[in-house]
């Protein structure tokens, strides 16, 4: 058997450099050439057995008798994977085969087919370290992940191991250990360089933002110019009082007006007309270059985290696009926040310095665990708060977090931090603007409006997301009545500015807004709100609070999910904040006006400010934004390490609780994971307890939803294909894998084989040139044939997964579904005792979870139990039955449907009929094209 994989592996001709043949006979001659020269090395190493004589009859049976494992003495302990001599070459070359990194290969099945740059060239590695049968411990070759594809978590894990393995086995010697070292701080390296990246960007994003914001009032001058480059903090530094500052021109000034009326009409045109041209621009970027770069990118980011293959999300153009957008955005004064973008603008680094590694690049799952460490970096930069941003990747990001991905999130949270602070955007020794400290503490009765804030900010919350959710929907469902995208930017951007100039609250950018709402009135410095000044606790500075934070309500839910980097969590902030303030000075007012109050009587000292209404805004903020994204942890360490004040963490947790309480009230779902649903991203969360799913998962056994063998499932046969007729069954079928089955009768389970690798190998130019010649009529097959021609004949069991992951067709769905949450697998074959009963795909179970079969009649994509089509390819899973039973109709892309399957007898790899089985097969199989 060794020999023939050798055959198959070094036969072929590589892509890059396959010679020319005139004939058909001068073709199989040079083939015939290659084997006896692999066989002759085998000879050379020592490998003198018989498997290397295939010229009779004869010598083939005694080569099958050879290789069984029952011939020999049944008393030793059984191995099903080969033995294999010490090479003689072993030892003395110990320390050159650890500096080069490549073994003497003691035969041709220990190194895989290198002419094919696809597949895997690390699967060599065997249990013990000794060479590997590729038919029986190798996991199977795999191709690139296609586009909108999940990737298969289990195969990763089991290829770095198997690295890992031969890496560690030349480790004895100096270069050996030096390699090893050198392979493990390849994570460190690209961890603080993604640090480096991300402080860097949250830098030169901050000042660049504050510029272009503060350019809309005016622009900063000096008697011999060259300043005009600054923000109005930077130019006016020195001043307590900014209105002061002499070096500051408003656009009035500069055009020399000095009427009331003209200046309020010129500032009021410029604020409007940046503010439009900076969304505009923003916009254009976006959709011109990268429109993966609109929006938050956080839903994104949590599907990628989850398994999910998006192609140029993490790219080096969507990185520049999603800087500059959010730029341009954020300074526009539109009801958006840069904290979101942060976060993919910092995996956007990390996936850039990840390709400087390919042990590292070439494997999906480590890839994740370092974007995990990276979106910790991001939120450390948004908030100035590392702690916080690595709970923000646990709670809220990361799929599989184990330990060490805490200990790199944390390196990389800490170094991005580092790196901000060193550069000190805002020259103020604040990581962030809205950075406070309080000297104050709070009150018992306090409580009272805390938990008040609390019910408000979950129901905040519950609202907004509905609203925003009810408003994409609408614009999906009515692209006809619609302007594009960059004229809806424009539109949302111009009634913001056109309404935010009079008002004094929204004036100013969100981050100027919340810092001044959150400091103390002792503290601030530049009241440019109004909110300290004498007589400024009136019910009249209350009633602008509310109606700024009603009008910050319905802008945000427009303006998140326009097509321009928008986050949601400043925003929210934001409308807490103002809240909060409002509250608070109503308190203050009423602890005035009543200072014999029973509640305030023992506890208020006389002549002592005893309401302090900047820790009512903060206490908002957080409630607010946990009523919106459903996070707890993260968001009151994020709100400690932006306070400073340990006194505050009690009634921030509480009034966090109760917000998150509130919100769940509306829908267990946060703001992430409804647009993750809205976008038919195939998440399944792994956080979701048994009881959360129960009321969603119906108690019946897998085998009442699974897609039957006996009814909708296409399987493939081990034997009876031809290349002509497997490619057939690529053109003619959607379907995104296949079950491999002994034969129609016995139906026993063999293993799984992806479209992927059998398009691979049959489809694509790097597939056709290894197979040469061969013609269509090749045969093919998924078994042991011991009798096969390698020269006239293909074996695919490289390309299978021999041990899928199997269930039992009783087993409760329940159990099918935490297989799929856990282990994040693509695919779950049933079978009894070896037989093939049915098959479970990872988007049937999704759309279990989420109640997709209430809501099949009104989504436009993704589609039924079976399938149907969420973001740009057909989901081809299969559809299994409950109750009534629900079909698919096949196709690809938004037009793929929901119902009216069109049943087939498809029975692919056979002639003949199916004898002994009832029912017919149907056209609808495995995975769809997500997965």
């Amino acid at each position: 058997m060794a020999s023939r994989s050798a055959m198959m592996d070094d036969g072929y001709p590589s892509s890059s450099a396959a010679p020319a043949f005139d004939s058909q006979h001068e073709w199989e001659e040079h083939r015939r050439a290659t084997i006896d020269d692999d066989r002759d090395e085998l000879d050379l190493l020592g490998e003198h057995d018989n498997i290397n004589n295939h010229n009779s009859h004869d010598n083939d049976n005694d080569v099958i008798l050879d290789e069984d494992p029952l011939r020999d003495d049944l008393s030793q302990p059984m191995s099903f994977k080969r033995k294999q001599k010490q090479s003689v070459f072993s030892q003395p070359s110990r320390f050159f085969s650890a500096f080069t990194g490549s073994r003497s290969p003691r035969n041709s099945h220990d190194v895989p087919d290198t002419s094919n740059t696809r597949s895997d060239d690390t699967q060599s590695g065997a249990k013990d370290g000794g060479p590997m049968d590729w038919y029986v411990e190798g996991p199977g070759r795999r191709v690139g992940y296609e586009d909108l594809t999940a990737i298969d978590w289990i195969f990763e894990y089991t290829k770095e191991r198997q690295r890992l393995r031969m890496l560690s086995s030349g480790s004895n010697s100096l270069v050996g250990w030096v390699r090893l070292l050198l392979d493990n701080s390849q994570v460190w390296i690209v961890l603080l360089l993604t640090g480096l990246a991300a402080g860097l960007l949250a830098a030169a994003i901050d000042v660049a933002t504050d510029w272009l914001a503060d350019l809309k009032f005016g622009f900063c001058s000096t008697v011999d110019g060259g300043a005009f480059h600054l923000s109005k903090s930077s130019c006016c530094m020195g001043y307590e009082d900014h209105a002061q500052c002499q070096g500051w021109y408003p656009w009035a000034k500069a055009f020399g007006i000095h009427s009331g009326g003209g200046k309020w009409f010129i500032e009021y045109f410029f604020y409007v007309l940046l503010a439009l041209f900076f969304a505009v621009s923003a916009a254009i970027l976006v959709k011109e270059y990268a429109i993966y770069a609109k929006h938050s990118g956080i839903p994104e980011i949590k599907t990628v985290l989850g398994g999910f293959v998006i192609r140029r999300f993490l790219g080096i153009q969507t990185l520049v696009t999603k800087s500059l957008g959010l730029v341009l955005a954020v300074a526009s004064g539109m009801w958006l926040g840069k904290e979101g973008p942060l976060v993919h603008v910092a995996c956007c680094c990390a996936n850039v310095f990840i390709k400087l590694f390919p042990s590292i690049n070439n494997n999906e799952a480590r890839k994740r665990e370092i974007l995990s460490a990276a979106a910790a970096s991001g939120i450390s930069v948004a908030f100035g708060s590392p702690i916080g941003g690595v709970l923000f990747s646990l709670e809220q990001l990361s799929y599989y977090f184990p330990d060490k991905t805490m200990w790199q999130s944390f390196v990389c949270a800490m170094t991005a931090a580092v790196t901000l602070q060193a550069l000190d955007p805002f020259r103020s020794g604040k990581l962030v603007l809205y950075q406070v400290k309080y000297s104050s503490g709070w009150h018992g009765f306090e409580l009272v409006p805390f938990v008040l804030l609390g019910i408000t900010g979950g129901i905040y919350g519950g609202l907004f997301i509905k609203a925003n959710m009810r408003v994409a929907e609408w614009k999906k469902s009515n692209p006809r009545w619609l302007p594009g995208p960059v004229t809806q930017v424009a539109i949302v951007a111009g009634l913001t500015a056109l309404i935010n100039y009079p008002n004094t609250y929204m004036r100013a950018q969100t981050s100027e807004l919340v810092s001044n709402l959150f400091t103390e009135c002792a503290k601030i410095v530049d009241d440019q709100f109004g909110l300290c000044k004498t007589g400024a606790a009136s019910f009249g500075t209350i009633a602008l609070l509310i109606f700024a934070a009603v009008l910050g309500f319905f802008f945000a839910a427009f303006t998140f999910g326009l097509q321009i980097p928008a986050g949601i969590i400043l925003p929210s902030m934001a409308i807490g904040a103002l809240s909060g303030r409002a509250l608070g000075i109503l308190m203050e007012l009423f602890q005035r006006s009543a200072p014999n109050f029973p509640l305030f009587l023992h506890q208020c000292e006389p002549d002592i400010p005893c309401i302090t209404p900047g820790t009512y805004a903060i206490i908002g903020a957080a409630a607010f934004l946990a009523g919106v994204t459903r996070m707890t942890v993260s968001i009151v360490v994020i709100t400690f390490e932006l306070t400073g004040a340990l006194t505050y963490v009690l009634p921030i947790m509480i009034s966090v609780m109760i917000s998150k309480w509130v919100g769940d009230a509306f829908s267990r779902r946060g703001i992430y994971e409804s647009w993750i649903a809205f976008q038919s991203y195939p998440y399944l969360d792994p956080n979701n307890s048994g009881e959360d799913l129960s009321p969603l998962i119906p108690d019946v056994p897998a085998s009442q939803i699974m897609t039957r063998l006996d009814s909708d499932l296409i399987v493939l046969t081990a034997t009876g294909h031809t290349i002509a007729s497997l490619t057939k069954i690529l053109e003619t079928t959607p379907y995104r894998g296949y079950p491999v089955i002994s034969n129609p009768r016995d139906a026993v389970l063999l293993g799984y084989i992806s479209r992927a690798e059998l398009s691979y190998i049959l489809l694509s130019p790097q597939g056709r040139a290894a197979l040469g010649r061969l013609p269509p009529e090749t045969e093919c097959f998924f078994s042991h044939q011991p009798l096969a021609d390698p020269l006239t004949t293909l074996d695919l069991r490289p390309w299978m997964d021999q041990t899928p992951l199997t269930l039992p067709g009783r087993s409760p769905l329940h159990l099918a579904v935490s297989y799929f949450q856990k282990l994040g697998v693509r695919y779950v074959l049933f079978a009894e005792r070896g037989v093939l009963q049915g098959l479970l795909t990872r988007k049937d179970v999704w759309l279990v979870v989420n109640g997709a079969e209430e809501r099949v009649g009104d989504m436009d994509v993704g589609g039924g139990l079976g399938g149907g089509s969420g973001i740009g390819g057909g989901f081809g899973n299969g559809s299994g039955r409950m109750g009534a039973g629900r079909g698919r109709e096949e196709g690809r892309g938004e037009s793929a449907g929901l119902l009216g399957v069109e049943r087939r007898d498809y029975f692919h790899g056979q002639e003949g009929t199916r004898e002994g089985r009832s029912g017919s097969f149907a056209g609808s199989t495995s995975e769809g094209s997500i997965l």
